[in-house]
């Protein structure tokens, strides 16, 4: 695919994303909006940008693989492999349906092309790890394996054990990228399990961390591309994007309220009046 390096094209990309998260979610009736709006422009800048793929070759064994691991995120996913081509965009309409290929979490056995299903939380950097290590036995030097976290899945014990693993075997063809937002599910991270300082730890496991701000896409694009060095150099890669839940739905932003449900009629107007205006 070709890669777009136009922050302003980058921009309204993202803005377009932002409007299908809230339109799949309002039409579903649920899902997750919160988590979907923070993450957008990290989603954009991979898959327009820093990935390697082919939306008309999804199997191309030199392609670059992604993971979601927060799962439950799935509106900012789909939407993007729709904008790249991978499916018409008119499918997102069908976005939690029964039998739909877009269910609210990614369904490998529903979207084939998707490298694997996801959604219980910390799992997804297991599954990255063993899509790296097996990457390294077949000898694929082309390809890089990148995998989004929510921070409060950082909660999950089994991310840590991974992240041993990972330094242990010196899989530097995987860059981990934590979506850090500062919310989950019942309220703030530092209320629920305060795991800060996170750079200090992740460097304590022997990581070269990147911190930057994941709503700012020159700099986000400037960020993989270091992470991509380093990781060719064989370090093993962190990035700690910080974002904002519900960024772009001023009623949706720093507040957990909107980590799972779906707008009304009323605010459903209001989000994409917004987004519109924006």
């Amino acid at each position: 695919m070709d890669k777009i390096s136009d922050i302003g094209q980058l921009k309204t990309i993202t803005q377009e994303v932002r409007k299908d998260i809230i339109k799949m979610i309002y039409n579903a009736g649920s899902g997750h909006p919160g988590g979907s709006l923070s993450a957008a422009e990290m989603m954009v800048a991979l898959f327009f940008n820093a990935m390697n793929h082919d939306p008309q070759n999804s199997n191309d064994p030199k392609r670059d693989r992604f993971v979601l691991s927060k799962g439950h995120c799935t509106p900012v996913y789909y939407s993007v492999l729709a904008r790249c081509g991978y499916f018409d965009i008119a499918e997102l309409q069908n976005f939690r349906k029964t039998n739909s290929m877009l269910q609210g979490h990614p369904d490998k056995s529903k979207l084939p092309l998707l490298e694997t299903s996801s959604g219980s939380l910390g799992q997804g950097l297991s599954i990255s790890s063993g899509i790296a290590f097996a990457l390294r036995l077949d000898d694929n030097k082309a390809s890089k394996v990148f995998v989004m976290l929510g921070d409060g899945e950082l909660d999950e014990g089994q991310v840590w054990e991974s992240l041993a693993t990972i330094k242990k075997y010196s899989l530097n063809n995987l860059i981990i990228i934590i979506d850090n937002n500062q919310i989950q599910l019942d309220g703030t991270n530092a209320d629920i399990k305060n795991l800060s300082p996170l750079r200090e730890k992740f460097v304590a496991f022997g990581y070269d961390v990147i911190e930057l701000d994941g709503h700012d896409l020159g700099i986000i694009l400037n960020g993989l591309s270091n992470a991509k060095n380093l990781s060719d150099n064989g370090q093993n890669v962190i990035i700690i994007s910080h974002t904002i839940k519900g960024k772009g739905v001023s009623f949706m932003e720093n507040t957990s309220e909107w980590h799972g449900k779906a707008p009304n009629a009323e605010q459903f107007e209001n989000a994409m009046r917004e987004l519109e205006n924006d």
